[in-house]
This record gives C-alpha cells, structure tokens and sequence, in this order.
C-alpha cells in the first residue's frame, strides 16, 4: 500500500493552500503516496479557485473516510478559519490554525493513522500571536513527539545539510556547540542517508578557515568540532573535517560528499537556497515520525495571487513517500 501523508496547511493567510492546491493537481502524486490536507475545507476551495484549477474539496472528519482519489482532495476538516479572512495578512487566528493542524497532524502520525507528515509553512510572529510561542516547526515537533533533540536537514538535488544548531542567535549557537552535540548531529544525518552505502560526510568549520590553526577565533574547532569527527571516523564513518565552510559546499555541491553538517543556520541555508529554494526539502531528523516540509515562508506578498510555485511541495511530497517506505521497512 502507499503511505498516507498528511499535509498541514500551514498559515491559511500564506500561500500553503493555493501550493497544496498545485500539488495535488499533478496524477504524479497519486503514484506514489495517500495524500490527505489537514487544515480548512473552505479555505482550501478558495485556493483552488484562485489557482483557477477545477478539483472540488472532500470534507472529512477522519482519515478513514479519505478516498483517496485523484478526482478530488481530501481535506480532514478543522474549520478554524472564519469566512472573509484575507491572505496576506498577519493574524493571531491564522497562527493558532497552523498550530492546531500540526498538532492534529502529530497525533495522526504518532497514533499510526498516517504515516508521515509534510507541511506548508506557518508563520511565526503569527504563531506568537496566538500564545504558541514557538521558533518555528522543528521546536514544536519535538515537543509534541516528546523527543529531547532533534536536527534541522536540509535536502536538495544538489546538497544535502544537517545543522548542528539552527533557530539561536550566532553567539548563542557557538555557546551550545559542543563535542557531544556535533558528534549526535552526525550520526543523526548518517542515519538519515543509510541506505546506498556508507554516505560521505564533510563538517564545517564554525571560524573563517575552519580557524586556520587557531588563527581565527579561540580554538572552537580544535576543542568543539575536531574531537567529534575522531569519533566519528573510529567507528569507521566516512566523515572529514571541520573544513572550511566555502570550499565544503563548493566540494559537496559537485558530488565529493553527500552530506554537509553545518554549524550554524545562515552557514547552511544560505549556500543551500542559492542553489536553488523551489525544489528544497526541509526535513526533521531524529524524530519517531516521518515530516518534511517546503523549504519557504507564508509569502504574504503573493498569497491569494495564485502565483506561488509547488515545487517545494512536490519535493517534499516525494521525500516524505520515500522515508516512510524505508520506515515501513525497516
């Protein structure tokens, strides 16, 4: 059977519905998982109708009653959004619906009744507003799965980046950087790429230079990231490292490694959005669920035009069907 994914609208006020929408309009899609919408029936006809596309909404109250079929989407209804709300537009009740699909969708997963998550993004200062006080979807999965630690992946066609820390600020992020931590991030993304053979695994460098021998910064690479790599490589991992950041992605980017572990999160996400944000995932390691994610925002300045780009979200679709079958069988 194909894995059913459940897809978490995100903010109804950003451009998660009308990318759903797209999505879910290509037959290709239907050849590889179950797709249900978590999030609003009325909301998610709206986007289809800006999206001048002609699929009508299946309201369901629970997954069991999904059809399934590519004549129509199932959406498991919450209607937490009041008729009228505009797009683009930040707002309390939009942040507390995002929050409630994801814990909707949480429970799902946990419970065995999907098997796996894929979300459209959601909005944090809008997520604030409704009392959820969250850095973003990572923290929230984490806590609701009630997993101590979790990683921030990044997964593209060209890179793929695991980060050691991810939503702190610099100086906060070299504080937490510590052996164990860089050591459990690694085996976090080797985990994530078993599969086809042992993967090969470059670690950045958190200084200009990867320190350059301690001439830049206080010895953080010597004492934070060389020691965890020792580790690493005794167990007979193919890890390298701490190299410096530039010429890592530049390596990883032509085929030397198939994963980078980034220190810091603009280290690994800006190399991995210039190559190319419309077909990034974003993926939560370490969980006992499966969730993927596009690899954008709300888009507040084009949500409602019709004009937002689903490849991320067909990405994400084909990861999240491809780890829940190597969960399934495993």
């Amino acid at each position: 059977m194909l894995p059913i994914i459940g897809i978490t609208m995100g903010d109804p006020a950003g451009v998660g519905p009308e990318v759903i929408a797209k999505a879910l309009a290509h037959g290709s899609v239907y050849e590889i998982c179950r797709p249900v919408v978590i999030g609003d029936a009325e909301r998610l006809a709206l986007a289809v109708e800006i999206t001048k596309l002609s699929r009508p909404i299946r309201s369901i109250s629970r997954v069991q009653e999904a059809s399934f079929s590519q004549a129509e989407i199932d959406c498991l209804d919450l209607g937490l959004v009041p008729a009228g709300t505009p797009f683009g537009r930040l707002s309390a009740i939009c942040g507390e619906a995002a929050f409630r699909y994801l814990e909707r969708a949480i429970q799902l997963a946990l419970e065995g009744e999907i098997d796996a998550i894929c979300t459209a993004p959601l909005n944090k200062e809008a997520l604030h507003l409704a009392g959820h006080h969250y850095p973003g979807h990572t923290e929230i999965l984490a806590e609701l799965t009630g997993t101590s630690e979790v990683s921030l992946m990044l997964v593209g066609p060209k890179l793929k980046v695991i980060h050691v820390t991810a939503h702190v600020g610099l100086v906060e992020a070299i504080r937490r950087i510590d052996v164990e931590l860089v050591e459990r991030t690694i085996a976090r993304g080797r985990e994530m790429l078993l599969g086809s053979g042992e993967p090969r695994i470059g670690v950045c460098g958190i200084n200009p230079h990867a320190g350059e021998n301690g001439i830049f910064g206080e010895r953080e690479e010597e004492e934070k990231i060389v020691p965890a790599v020792e580790r690493c490589r005794k167990k007979g991992w193919l890890v390298e490292g701490p190299l410096p950041a530039d010429t890592l992605f530049y390596l990883a980017a032509n085929g030397r490694f198939d994963l980078v572990v980034a220190m810091y999160h603009d280290q690994g996400h800006g190399p991995f959005k210039v190559l190319g944000i419309e077909d990034g995932v974003n993926v939560t390691a370490g969980l006992p669920i499966v969730r993927t994610s596009v690899d954008h925002g709300t888009a507040f300045d084009i949500a409602g035009t019709g004009k937002a780009d689903e490849r991320s979200m067909l990405a994400a679709l084909r990861l999240g069907a491809e780890l829940a079958r190597q969960k399934s069988e495993r």
